[in-house]
């Protein structure tokens, strides 16, 4: 299996709504999963744009977009995902 990517926005709109509270998700990977998933945060990832409500912040986990992401939400997907050997 490949390993899990995990993407954070950090633009400012996403930072400002909660990303910030995210960019310690790497951290709370449980150990389990060991050196499954790499965490980073991006510029951008530009579906603020697209979205005529806000839906921020925007987490990336594999090909799978989150919007109003909190740690719980993502740890929930990446948790189901490399559970079920997917990406």
């Amino acid at each position: 299996m490949s390993k899990l990517t995990v993407k954070i926005c950090m633009g400012t709109t996403c930072f400002v709504m909660g990303a910030s509270d995210l960019q310690d998700l790497q951290e709370l990977i449980p150990e389990r999963f060991g050196d499954d998933v790499e965490v980073t945060g991006v510029t951008c990832l530009d579906y603020c744009s697209s979205c005529s409500e806000s839906q921020a912040p925007y987490v990336m986990v594999g090909e799978e977009v989150v919007n109003k992401a909190t740690v719980e939400k993502v740890m929930e997907i990446i948790d189901g995902k490399l559970k079920n050997g997917q990406e």
